[in-house]
């Protein structure tokens, strides 16, 4: 969209599109970073569309904050504090990249030392993205000798680190990989990550918990500084991404309730209550608004040349879930309990023995992948109008519709043409 990028004329663009497509009413959660022109447009689009009661719960579960982003701001606020190695190491790295002469000369330089070959180049980072520092680092250390012969042989470079300077790096680069892993990990696009996010965010404590011990006293005061941005954070997790890890039945609220009392004993009993309040909160009001979008019959008859085709096993799989689903609802209507407290009573599953569960697989993913993370609102317009071609659309009665059987998709991600603006909707069928 055209500039002004306010907070207002997002919401505004934003709520016109969704009247365009006909999706104003299925609107689930808004996925955005700290931008505070988003924050407007939140505010302003949940207010709009509460006007018409169009949001599950009021849209209490409507924002939620990009984890991905905020890590980065945490990395980006304590990498500041050991600027001077960090700031050698660029100049270095840019230095030799400079010309292809210089090239020439560090090649020899890396030839010079014994046990050291060239097998990799160098990685310049971006400044505003930590995870490219830690990949600069990582790239810029295995050549610490060959930077040091350098610095003896070409008087035109001026930018080694000291011996303390080199030594710092390297406990930086061994302290940002758990952060490098994870950033790589919820950021993925060919799987399902929500149910990943507690865990990951746990994780992150545990190291920074046991990095305030570090006796560097540079080092220390980064991890300190890194620590009381997180604990911000933390005291305002998202409860709608508890909701992710609880779903997920090798986790489900056992594993919630081991996290929070590793952080802190004391608020884990209030924490899992409040995370169990508004489950159950969420669980009665989409039950309530929910079609059955499952068909427990499978097709009765197959012919032989499609008995082993990709769709026809798709087929058998949802009929089996199908199947099962009726069996759980009867025998959940005869013992009183519903749904949600069957699932969270039955034991949880073996980790060793399902590690890569996919738990859209059975349901359908809907994943944005790298190819649609960003497209213009008129490409977005053009894939949803080809899939209601495709698959078939009746208004007002859901019937026809291709929906998932949890009655959730994602739709598309709209922006603003700027990455400071992420923009992420779902909708709720």
């Amino acid at each position: 969209m055209p500039p002004p990028h306010t907070g207002f004329e997002l919401s505004s663009k934003i709520f016109e599109l969704l009247n365009e497509w006909e999706i104003e009413k299925k609107i689930m959660t808004l996925t955005l970073d700290n931008a505070s022109a988003n924050d407007t447009c939140q505010d302003h689009l949940k207010s709009t569309l509460n006007m018409h009661d169009w949001l599950l719960c009021d849209g209490e579960f409507f924002h939620i904050r990009c984890f991905a982003h905020i890590l980065n701001l945490i990395m980006q606020d304590g990498l500041k504090i050991t600027h001077d190695a960090l700031d050698k190491i660029r100049e270095s790295v840019k230095y030799v990249r400079g010309s292809k002469s210089r090239m020439i000369r560090f090649k020899e330089c890396v030839s010079a030392i014994q046990g050291l070959n060239f097998t990799s180049g160098f990685h310049l980072d971006v400044t505003t993205r930590w995870n490219s520092t830690y990949i600069m680092l990582e790239s810029a250390i295995k050549y610490r000798k060959a930077f040091e012969y350098l610095k003896a042989t070409d008087h035109a470079y001026k930018y080694c680190p000291s011996v303390d300077e080199w030594g710092r790096a390297e406990k930086i680069c061994e302290f940002l990989y758990p952060f490098y892993e994870t950033t790589n990990l919820i950021s993925g696009t060919s799987y399902p990550t929500s149910n990943l996010y507690f865990l990951q965010v746990y994780h992150i404590q545990c190291v920074l918990m046991g990095s305030l011990r570090s006796e560097d006293e540079l080092l220390r005061s980064m991890e300190e500084k890194m620590m009381n941005k997180f604990k911000k954070y933390w005291e305002k997790y998202s409860v709608i991404l508890a909701f992710g890890a609880i779903l997920d039945p090798r986790l489900k609220i056992s594993t919630l309730e081991l996290m929070y009392e590793e952080i802190d004993a004391e608020t884990a009993k209030g924490k899992v209550e409040h995370v169990k309040k508004k489950l159950y909160k969420f669980f009665e009001k989409y039950d309530k608004n929910s079609l059955p979008t499952v068909q427990a019959q499978g097709p009765s008859i197959q012919s032989s040349s499609m008995a082993h085709t990709p769709e026809s096993a798709s087929k058998k799989r949802l009929a089996i879930v199908g199947k099962l689903m009726k069996r759980n609802h009867q025998s959940e209507v005869s013992s009183g309990k519903n749904p949600l407290n069957t699932y969270l009573e039955e034991p949880l599953l073996s980790k060793d023995c399902f590690e890569d569960l996919d738990v859209l697989e059975c349901i359908g993913a809907h994943v944005i992948n790298k190819y649609r993370s960003q497209m213009l609102p008129e490409n977005v317009e053009a894939v949803i109008c080809t899939r209601n071609w495709n698959k078939g659309f009746v208004d007002g009665e859901g019937e026809g519709e291709d929906v998932n059987p949890q009655g959730a998709r994602r739709c598309g991600v709209l922006t603003s043409g700027s990455d400071s603006n992420f923009i992420d909707l779902e909708v709720d069928n």
